[in-house]
């Protein structure tokens, strides 16, 4: 997309400008609003009655007065933020936002802040997408006086990122930020759609110096500035006419786009026709707008006042306020060239009956919105930006990916995905940046990694269990402080390259994972004292694994388990429960009694019996003579 180059808006000097009185606020059903001093310490509240908070949601940079303080009479255009590259090459404001439609507005100044007499060069991105170029040299008034510049544009994740972009070795910078919410409808949303942001090539008043808020105590319910057309119309309209009434314009005010009365009080006409040549950024399309009321009290009925509208010599419309509307009401009409080969748009009303007259002027550059990073992948950076301690130099600010006119963030590299519709990170390349952290288990949303290097930094923990993908290709976390196992969701990759080398790891190593050298890639797993199970390491304990009990492991130690309270049941039984059924009696069983006794019985007998003989014997040998003979 060709560079935009919007020096919109030159800042008239406010002692210019009339004695401001409060502003008015018109009403309108939004009030989300933020009006930030950039490099402001403190809030304040400026004369036309508008608050504004000090500086806050940025993510880097410094602040810095202009040189010549005096030279503005408002607070906010006095002070400023600058990103140097200490900071990164991108920077940004993350304000949040419910999601809406919102006009932002900055205010651009140098004003030789820094002595240096060289204005910086740099981009501004809107929620990722380029939307403001500024290039050295700029103009000398514009450098001195700052300018204005605005646009329209859709938040839809619940913040709005305005981020900067440093170019060679600039830093970028912002006086203020103003972001306003607005009708979505506003300016044919439904028929545009919310793909595009609307950045602001001229909102002219014909017949009025510059007013609205910032400028005049004169309200718009948008915050839009208007300015005067007379630097816009070509020679042959400068001598048109000026017409004004304080009358009350009808259908001002009014839903989605709410046009301040103000715009329709005042108008040029020219009897030989009017001419408009509004600079602009060629093959992008434009939506212009035209504004009408028929505020000359002469003209009483339709077909006295009748004029053809051409965008680019191409006839747009036929045009009799009058017959649409009526006196003193307002009239718009819009219109869109497309694909402009030219670096100019020319207007013209060309006039059929009476005298052209025209009330308002709007060009807006059609910028759709460039592809951004898919949802899940930014919350993935956002988390590993945390976990690894990302330093501010890196610049990891805003989305990731995008603008795509921009390189991603430091050490990343996006493609777009395969059906087109968003951005994924395919390479992280972090090695040897001092980062010290962990790597968080949100990298496993990083579904199309191909390559990750955080090698020679200062990393510990565990390796995630969500490291794995199978997108992944090449691994290295050489060189680090990493513990614990490698987590078997490595072995579901396509590696063909792991360097986990020189860490703390310990365990088994996965056989798959090992495979990836055995089939032509590279693994190198040195240095980890505690790893085992593949050559060279040395085996693995039979019951241990990963830094912890194996599976077989758990089975032993299960199997023991259950012999050991098998027999203790059995003892237990043994001992108190059969012993429970004889009243704990230690005495012999009645078998063995019964037996015993019978014995004793049997050896009485047998005594009786010995005796009964040898008493026998005994009579025996008393009966028989003493000497035989």
């Amino acid at each position: 997309m060709s560079f935009l180059f919007l020096f919109l808006f030159l800042f008239l000097l406010s002692s210019a400008l009339p004695l401001p009185l409060p502003l008015l606020h018109p009403s309108s059903p939004y009030n989300t609003s933020f009006h930030i001093d950039c490099g402001g310490l403190s809030p304040s509240t400026d004369p036309y009655n508008i608050s504004w908070s000090a500086d806050d949601f940025f993510t880097g940079g410094s602040t810095a007065v202009v040189s010549e303080p005096l030279h503005f009479h408002l607070q906010h255009e006095k002070t400023l933020r600058y990103f140097p590259l200490s900071s990164g090459k991108k920077n940004c404001y993350v304000i949040p936002l419910p999601p809406a439609r919102y006009y932002i507005r900055t205010f651009t100044v140098y004003d030789n802040y820094d002595g240096k007499s060289h204005p910086p060069s740099f981009d501004a991105s809107v929620e990722g997408t380029l939307v403001f170029s500024w290039r050295s040299p700029w103009p000398e008034s514009l450098a001195r006086d700052g300018a204005y510049s605005d646009l329209f544009a859709f938040v839809k994740d619940g913040q709005l990122d305005f981020c900067f972009y440093s170019i060679a070795t600039d830093p970028p910078i912002i006086a203020s930020l103003e972001v306003l919410q607005i009708d979505p409808l506003s300016y044919d949303s439904t028929g545009l759609g919310d793909n595009y942001i609307l950045v602001n090539y001229g909102r002219l008043s014909p017949g009025s110096s510059q007013w609205g808020p910032g400028f005049t105590s004169d309200p718009d319910a948008f915050g839009r500035s208007w300015q005067s057309d007379s630097d816009y119309r070509a020679a042959n309209s400068k001598s048109a006419r000026i017409i004004t009434t304080k009358e009350k314009i009808t259908r001002t005010e009014q839903a989605p786009n709410y046009f301040p009365m103000k715009l329709y009080q005042s108008a040029v006409t020219f009897n030989g026709g009017l001419e408009y040549e509004l600079n602009v950024d060629a093959k992008l399309d434009y939506l212009v707008w035209f504004h009408f009321a028929e505020i000359d009290s002469t003209v009483k009925k339709a077909g006295v006042r009748v004029f053809d509208v051409l965008v680019n010599d191409k006839n747009v419309s036929r045009v009799d306020i009058f017959k649409e509307v009526g006196s003193f009401a307002a009239y718009d009409l819009s219109y869109m060239e497309k694909n402009l080969s030219s670096s100019a748009l020319n207007v013209k009303l060309l006039p059929v009956a009476g005298a052209p007259l025209i009330c308002g002027l709007e060009n807006y550059a059609m910028v759709p919105a460039d592809l951004a990073t898919v949802p899940e992948q930014v919350v993935a950076m956002k988390a590993l930006k945390g976990s690894l301690h990302v330093p501010d130099r890196m610049g990891w600010n805003g989305d990731p990916c995008a603008p795509t006119d921009w390189d991603a963030w430091e050490g990343v590299t996006c493609h777009t995905n395969k059906d087109g519709t968003g951005l994924v990170i395919t390479q992280i390349e972090l090695g040897s940046q001092g980062l010290k952290g962990y790597i968080s288990e949100q990298i496993s949303l990083l579904s199309n990694l191909i390559s990750l290097n955080l090698s020679t930094n200062s990393l510990d923990g565990t390796l995630p269990t969500g490291l794995g993908q199978i997108s992944l290709a090449r691994l290295d976390l050489s060189n680090n402080q990493f513990s614990g196992s490698i987590p078997e969701s490595l072995t579901s990759s396509n590696l063909r390259l792991v360097r986990l080398n020189n860490n703390l790891l310990e365990g088994r190593v996965p056989e798959e994972l090992y495979s990836v050298g055995v089939h032509g890639g590279t693994i190198d797993l040195s240095g980890n004292k505690g790893l085992c199970g593949v050559p060279p390491l040395p085996d693995c304990p039979l019951f241990w694994e990963h830094g912890r009990l194996s599976k077989g492991g758990k089975i032993a130690i299960g199997l023991s388990c259950f012999l050991f309270v098998a027999v203790l049941l059995l003892v237990i039984y043994i001992f108190c429960v059969r012993r429970g059924r004889h009243d704990y009696d230690f005495g012999l069983p009645s078998d063995l009694i019964s037996l015993g006794a019978k014995r004793n019985r049997y050896q009485r007998q047998k005594s009786l019996m010995h005796l009964e003989m040898e008493s026998q014997h005994a009579k025996g040998m008393s009966s028989l003579p003493l000497n035989p003979h």
